[in-house]
């Protein structure tokens, strides 16, 4: 008997119908639901309820089931792609309200996360400091982190994301390198209808996203997330041997050439020369004088500890003149000329 199971109908409770279901049907909402509070509620709960699955043996299929329901609440609590995505079910663009955007203040007094002092207060710190409003409502503990980044993304019409809800896609990570999410604190997602989505805690600027157009032949489009979760999600899929980065080689003619570099690539890597003494810095001649120093000591200790308790007493003068007069003065000449020697 096949292990084969459907997903929607068995574990969401979608009748049998198109495979896979549409975003609306895929997060039990109503055709063309423009709640976005609605929107994201009903996505946890579905979230949390696929989640109880990714320990047993459709653990593979819960998470490429949460990746569905992550890109759909993306989707849906982006007003711009929410808008295209409706047309494309066959909306009328007439239909579609257009409400204008209100400050994150407001967004946080109107849901009563503050009171209207304290967002009096706020928008007077952040006009006296310069601070993003974002950041003033978490210095002053009104709200946590989370919260004001959903605020912010609401203000600014996008979506927002809990990154611990879903695994980005490995083959876009890899094209895009770890010193340019660091750089602009964002995390590459995935690519949803044709369109790549990054997680970052501000809205990419144009050379960025132009520069991300550019490795991966896609449009951008930002998904905010928290600072902490953009650095955990760092973190966690670029750790030292987790990627296998594109990188560009710079080709004799001056052209870029793609490649790859494997972190488990097995050709040897090339070793720098050393250098000389004289092409050394202060600092690096005093480190090796010292182990050079350091090594020549090490040359007479164990002869010493070998003479006095392995040697026999009979002998102990042979080892000794040996030692003296052969062993410790070659070590000396070899250590100076390699540690000393200009």
């Amino acid at each position: 008997m096949s292990d084969e199971i459907d997903v929607y109908k068995d574990w969401l409770g979608i009748p049998e119908g198109d495979r896979p279901p549409d975003h609306y049907q895929l997060l039990r909402l109503v055709q063309f639901e423009d709640d976005v509070e609605k929107i994201r509620n009903n996505y946890k709960k579905l979230n949390g309820h696929v989640r109880k699955y990714a320990a047993g043996k459709h653990s593979v299929r819960s998470q490429e089931l949460l990746n569905e329901l992550a890109k759909a609440m993306l989707c849906l609590s982006d007003e711009e792609r929410k808008r295209e995505y409706d047309i494309g079910l066959g909306r009328e663009v007439e239909a579609v309200e257009t409400t204008g955007r209100r400050p994150l203040e407001i967004i946080l007094t109107q849901k009563q996360l503050i009171s209207q002092s304290q967002a009096e207060e706020a928008r007077s710190h952040s006009q006296k400091t310069g601070l993003d409003m974002r950041d003033v409502v978490v210095q002053l503990k009104l709200v946590d982190q989370a919260t004001a980044t959903q605020a912010y993304a609401e203000e600014l019409g996008l979506p927002f994301i809990d990154l611990t809800d879903l695994v980005p896609d490995d083959s876009i990570l890899d094209q895009v390198p770890k010193k340019l999410v660091k750089q602009h604190s964002i995390l590459p997602l995935f690519v949803d209808d044709d369109v790549l989505l990054i997680a970052c805690t501000h809205p990419p600027d144009a050379d960025l996203e132009e520069e991300l157009r550019l490795r991966l032949n896609h449009p951008v489009r930002a998904v905010l997330a928290t600072p902490l979760n953009i650095n955990q999600g760092i973190a966690k899929y670029y750790a030292p041997g987790a990627r296998n980065e594109t990188v560009e080689a710079v080709t004799k003619g001056g052209k870029t050439a793609k490649g790859t570099k494997s972190s488990t690539s097995s050709a040897p890597a090339r070793k720098e020369p050393k250098k000389a003494l004289s092409q050394l810095t202060p600092d690096e001649l005093r480190q090796r004088q010292t182990m050079g120093i350091l090594a020549f000591c090490w040359t007479v200790i164990p002869s010493g500890l070998i003479d006095t308790f392995l040697v026999p007493p009979g002998f102990r003068l042979l080892d000794m003149f040996c030692v003296t007069l052969i062993t410790v003065p070659i070590a000396g000449y070899l250590l100076w000329a390699k540690c000393f020697k200009r």
